[in-house]
């Protein structure tokens, strides 16, 4: 049975593709059902995948291979809660260097078009701090690419 709601990402034939780094990259994520097209179509043909249910991060994806009319865009990201450098390097480095492309603030994007946030947890806290600490860590923030969690802790205590 489905669940009452799952996110869907429009992918130009390789959802699967896709998926399947997504598992491979972040914990509590795999590869579900696939459903191929029973029969040829326009633009496809019969055992081409249509629809990869996947989960990243204990949350529910679908991915539909609609072909090209649309592109993802950064109106809508993931943002991915890291606990310290080693694990926003890891998330960092394995969706830049999979053919992805930096961004600013601890923006990256997957090479499907997808943007992500890898925002370690201080950076998090440091706003909720508020004044000085705030302003302090955001300044910080706003020189970066991949985050530092050193640079964000350093700012922080000023």
């Amino acid at each position: 049975m489905a669940d009452k709601l799952t996110t869907v990402l429009w992918f130009d034939g390789d959802a699967q593709e896709a998926a399947e780094f997504y598992a491979r990259t972040f914990p509590d994520s795999h590869v579900g059902d696939i459903f191929r097209a029973p029969a040829d179509f326009p633009g496809g043909s019969k055992g081409d995948a249509l629809t990869v249910d996947f989960t990243v991060l204990g949350r529910n994806f679908s991915g539909l291979n609609g072909g090209n009319d649309f592109r993802p865009n950064e109106c809508v990201s993931f943002m991915v809660v890291t606990e310290d450098q080693d694990e926003t390097d890891r998330y960092w480095n394995a969706i830049v260097g999979n053919g992805g492309q930096e961004s600013d603030c601890g923006w990256c994007k997957d090479k499907w078009g997808f943007s992500w946030q890898i925002t370690p947890r201080t950076l998090l806290e440091s706003q909720q701090a508020g004044d000085e600490e705030a302003r302090r860590a955001f300044e910080a923030m706003m020189t970066m690419r991949k985050i530092d969690v050193a640079a964000i802790d350093a700012a922080r205590k000023g």
